[in-house]
């Protein structure tokens, strides 16, 4: 992605209307109003052949007429005139360009896809089809919306028109100001991966909110969100949340991985706060750009009554956090600043007829108690007490508090029915101010979800077992030869040979193709003391409960025999256009005091192959218990994914029963993680039930979709991941010039811990570049994130006048490795903050480690 001339469109010192008109009910004409209402200080020229003088301006003929080259030019014209601009303004160096017309089309041979194509070639940036640009820091309106919004530092990205206007309208009633407005419509050139990425440096914007309603480009827009969400906030609404998915899932784990639910595991994973409306959207922006994020979810409450406290106590245990308890020595500290009667706990009521000075004794105290992670103060107006005179005693306690600690505790604050007084002292602060308790609490909870989610991202994964080192090649000969055969679905020998070649414990199979095959498969399963299971085998029997093609716990060769015979006359009768290849035949697990878990692969349309997780069973879909993640996955990740279903409680031990191995459940959804990179021709992959117990897990019955590869994009590495992989294939042994054999392969996470030692061991005055993030160690969090470029140029690269750092990572030339280069440049010193370098680090962004 590239911030490339953005700061042209952003922060434009001319502009060219080419369309303007004199009409008022005409684009042109409403955006040439805008621009001369908003106050925009720079020249503005207007293109219009038909008219010698729009609004006061003499116009031009054509954009060649144009005394210099602007910084923007906005096309309102009929679609069919605007490549031929596009192409004379790229032509002549302008920088960017937005164009405004509707009816462009979509796909090939369309207007869109004709101009998109024509500014690539000459480098213009293009943004729209699209309501406009309003960026009221500069007084500037380059759009058709009504009204120029106040200045502010929320920068917002709509995919909709509609919605920005909207948003305007809506922000303007609450006093909502705003760095900028951007409609990126149907992303031309500008999308929302170059929004992010321009943002996210921009100094005059603390938090950016995104309306979106689709993504196209993934990959780029998982890069660009999880770099900018550990620069600023990021808030995010999507629409559509129950829209159906575009197919019908053949699978348990395809039919839980919805399209809805897949966005909302990308969010997470780009550490993004989503939200599920406006009020929400704003109140989190709030929260999050005014407060540090809290490292624990404990809330302490202050209030002058009972039943306030209790209300949000109630939401709070809703939401999922946690009522602090209150230390012994701030207890007996209240005691004696508080009357007899008041709670002795918390809810800290400090009744009715408190005034400012018990509010400020009160609060001094819960702040500094260590036993809370943040403070909510409420209060309920009455005739006792001035509400403002506690508000301002409480502003007075928290400035105290801040003062005299290095602590940033987080403060919310709730006067109920306040109608301005209140709300300008804590606004006036920078304290949020909520108008009931149900919104402070959601307001805390957004704070300690968003530092959740960096945490998980940032955290270093512990090491994977060093015998995972899955047969790849078995793996690919397996789907190969489904795939020569022209099949869809691997046969159940074929899945135990993949889990097999991935250290995936499954029940043993054997296929038998009559009664008395099946009879003689069974009988050394019988001799070893086991009972035996019977299914139906069919590539058009999925779900094999359906036709009663499932018998459990038989116990003699007869009994077997019968039960095939059965199950083969039911199925063809049942399902008479059904391949049948008869059944297959598994030695009984029994493990009763094992969870019964489902686990798999699904394949979404916008993101590619997700990991599901959940609770298993034949009620599976019913029960929705599930949770999904973006691959690739780690340990921490994995575990993560667990602790969103609720099965995950009963994998905790209970009663009498043991803990299920948490940690192998992980590690097999690692494997799985790790089984769609190696392998993408799997589309859906699933494993119910999988039985989790204190001795591990084992798959009981598992099915695989796959299909081919398209040769459109065949061999661009991992192309159906959101976020790429580990690179494993730059993996490789060479040997130096004296002679000495290293292996060189890329940085893990995991690696974190050998920085350090790296580092000592370099030679004086040949330091890699990495080490200019500083000489009091080295910053963890660069690699945590994966994104190493990226942080390597936040956190801290030392900025020298005309000085270009750059990063190499080099494999052998002599085996014919790639070599990446990413350089980071300084800011354009005419326009500070403004020009920026290309920082287009993906996942695959890895720096070589040899040993």
């Amino acid at each position: 992605m590239s911030t490339y001339r953005l700061d042209h469109l952003f922060a434009p010192r001319s502009i060219a209307l080419v369309g303007g008109s004199p009409k008022h009910a005409s684009v042109g004409g409403a955006t040439l109003r805008n621009l001369l209402a908003g106050g925009f200080s720079g020249p503005i020229y207007v293109v219009n052949p038909k008219h010698s003088e729009i609004e006061g301006i003499k116009t031009l003929r054509d954009i060649k007429d144009i005394p210099e080259i602007p910084d923007l030019t906005i096309i309102s014209t009929p679609p069919s005139l605007i490549q031929g601009i596009v192409k004379n303004a790229g032509a002549r160096g302008y920088p960017a360009a937005m164009v405004m017309s509707a009816g462009l089309g979509l796909g090939t041979g369309s207007y869109t896809e004709a101009i998109a194509q024509t500014a690539r070639k000459t480098g213009l940036r293009l943004i729209g089809p699209a309501l406009g640009v309003l960026i009221p820091r500069i007084k500037l309106n380059a759009s058709f919306a009504s009204r120029l919004p106040h200045t502010g530092d929320l920068a917002l990205i709509s995919q909709s028109g509609a919605i920005s206007t909207a948003l305007v309208e809506w922000a303007a009633n609450r006093n909502v100001g705003f760095s900028a407005i951007v409609s990126s419509g149907e992303n031309l050139d500008v999308d929302f991966g170059d929004l992010l990425d321009y943002f996210a440096l921009d100094t005059d914007t603390r938090a950016i909110l995104l309306y979106i309603e689709s993504i196209s480009d993934v990959r780029k827009f998982m890069s660009a969100a999880r770099a900018a969400a550990r620069v600023k906030p990021v808030v995010v609404i999507k629409s559509g949340r129950h829209t159906q998915g575009a197919r019908a899932a053949a699978t348990h784990t395809g039919a839980l991985a919805g399209s809805d639910a897949v966005y909302d595991a990308a969010f997470r994973r780009a550490g993004l706060l989503r939200v599920l409306d406006l009020d929400e959207l704003f109140s989190a922006a709030e929260t999050l750009g005014h407060l540090q994020s809290s490292h624990g979810h404990r809330l302490a409450i202050v209030s002058n009554g009972g039943g306030l406290g209790v209300l949000a106590v109630d939401r709070l245990i809703d939401l999922g956090g946690e009522l602090a308890g209150i230390s012994e020595d701030v207890k007996k500290s209240l005691d004696k600043v508080l009357p007899e009667r008041w709670s002795g706990a918390n809810p800290v009521d400090i009744l009715g007829d408190a005034d400012g000075e018990r509010y400020a004794q009160a609060c001094e105290r819960v702040l500094g108690d260590t036993a809370n992670n943040a403070v909510l103060i409420m209060n309920s107006p009455n005739t006792l007490a001035s509400s403002v005179e506690s508000a301002q005693s409480v502003v007075a306690a928290v400035k105290k508090h801040r003062s005299e600690t290095y602590s940033r505790k987080p403060v919310f604050t709730t006067w109920v029915g306040d109608n301005g007084p209140a709300a300008a002292v804590f606004g006036e602060a920078g304290i949020p101010h909520f108008s009931s308790e149900a919104d402070a609490v959601r307001g805390f909870m957004h704070i300690v979800r968003y530092r959740e989610g960096l945490d998980v991202a940032m955290q270093t994964p512990p090491s994977l077992p060093e015998d995972f080192a899955p047969d790849v090649a078995a793996g690919r000969a397996i789907i190969q030869n489904a795939l020569n055969e022209k099949r869809g679905w691997l046969n159940p020998m074929e899945i135990n040979e993949l889990f097999a070649a991935y250290a995936i414990p499954i029940a043993s199979a054997v296929l038998a193709r009559d009664p008395d095959q099946a009879a003689r498969a069974a009988t050394p399963i019988l001799a070893a003391g086991k009972t035996v299971v019977v299914k139906i085998s069919s590539p058009d029997i999925l779900n094999k409960s359906d036709v009663g093609g499932v018998r459990l716990n038989l116990t003699s060769e007869r009994a077997v025999h019968d039960a095939t015979d059965d199950i083969l006359q039911r199925a063809r009768k049942m399902r008479p256009k059904a391949r049948i290849d008869g059944v297959t035949i598994h030695p009984m697990i029994l493990r009763p005091r094992a969870r019964e878990l489902i686990a798999g692969l699904a394949d979404d349309p916008t993101f590619g192959p997700v990991v599901v997780f959940g609770r298993g069973g034949t009620a599976v879909e019913v029960i929705n218990d599930k949770a999904l993640a973006l691959p690739p996955l780690d340990l921490n990740l994995a575990r993560d994914l667990i602790a969103r279903t609720r099965v995950s409680r009963i994998l905790k031990s209970y009663r009498d029963v043991p803990a299920a191995d948490e940690g192998a459940v992980a590690l097999l959804l690692v494997k799985l993680a790790q089984m769609a990179a190696d392998l993408p021709q799997i589309r859906e992959l699933d494993i119910n039930p999988l039985l989790a117990d204190k001795d591990g897990v084992i798959a009981v019955d598992a099915q695989a979709s796959i299909a081919p590869l398209s040769e459109a994009i065949r061999g661009s590495g991992h192309y159906r991941f959101a976020i790429r992989p580990y690179p494993k294939e730059w993996e490789r042994h060479t040997t130096l010039k004296d002679s000495r054999a290293i292996f060189v392969r890329p940085v893990r996470p995991e690696d974190e811990h050998l920085y350090p030692e790296f580092f000592r061991a370099c030679q004086p005055g040949r330091r890699p570049a990495a080490v200019l993030l500083g000489d009091e160690g080295i910053d963890a969090s660069v690699h945590r994130a994966s994104d190493t470029t990226r942080l390597r140029a936040r956190n801290g690269l030392h900025r020298h006048r005309g000085d270009h750092r750059q990063d190499a990572w080099r494999g052998s030339p002599a085996h014919g490795s790639r070599f990446l280069q990413r350089r980071i440049c300084h800011p354009d010193p005419l326009r500070p903050q403004r020009h920026r370098p290309r920082l287009d680090a993906d996942e695959d962004d890895y720096r070589v480690w040899a040993h």
